[in-house]
């Protein structure tokens, strides 16, 4: 009997997080706690169903895009948010939102197309940023948890400034003065998915060209 790989176990997490999700933007307006606890749950979800998958075994590409949608499209609906709270830097937020997605898509795009199993592979060659960026999970967990944290912090400091520390600054003030460093580099690593994966694409376009301008001369 074949598998129905959409009820294996971390893609049920997967479905999970979209709910958590979901629960989330609708009670972006509201209910600052709520959303902030599913928003934050959904995105802890994300390193769980990874390790559900290597444990399982079940590791799938449509788990793997399950979870870059997810991921993308949850930070571009916090994103919206902050554009609607912080009208005056919303350019910066809608730059940082098509930056994120753009970088993301032609990235994976141009590795399904080079017939990589995985969007995170990257050649010992390759660009040397990118390839500490995808095979250091710690590394990965850090820049990935700072970026979304700062823009959780930008979210909760609209409602308050959370508890005091050392009766100076407040908590989320202070948690996103911190990752806000975190959150640019996040960006930059963003910008040189771009170019490398536009790079890549033009490469693969000039052996297509070459491949069929060959043919037509046999």
């Amino acid at each position: 009997m074949a598998e129905n790989i959409f009820l294996f176990v971390p893609n049920l997490i997967g479905y999970g997080r979209i709910v958590l999700a979901l629960v989330s933007f609708y009670y972006m307006r509201t209910d600052y706690v709520t959303a902030t606890w599913c928003y934050l749950l959904s995105g802890f979800l994300d390193a769980i169903d990874g390790h559900a998958a290597r444990y399982l075994n079940q590791g799938t590409k449509f788990g793997a895009m399950l979870d870059q949608l997810t991921d993308r499209c949850a930070t571009m609906c916090l994103l919206v948010t902050l554009s609607v709270f912080y009208p005056d830097y919303m350019f910066w937020f809608q730059l940082s939102m098509s930056l994120d997605i753009a970088s993301h898509w032609l990235h994976l795009h141009c590795s399904t197309m080079q017939g990589r199993t995985s969007h995170k592979f990257i050649d010992t060659s390759g660009n040397p940023i990118l390839r500490t960026y995808y095979t250091s999970r710690p590394f990965l967990f850090f820049m990935c948890a700072g970026n979304e944290l700062f823009y959780s912090m930008l979210y909760l400091l609209y409602f308050d400034d959370g508890p005091p520390v050392f009766g100076l600054i407040g908590m989320f003030e202070l948690l996103a003065y911190v990752t806000a460093p975190i959150a640019l580099a996040k960006s930059a690593i963003s910008l040189v998915h771009l170019v490398v994966a536009a790079r890549n694409m033009g490469i693969i376009d000039l052996a297509e060209r070459e491949a069929g301008a060959a043919s037509k001369k046999n």
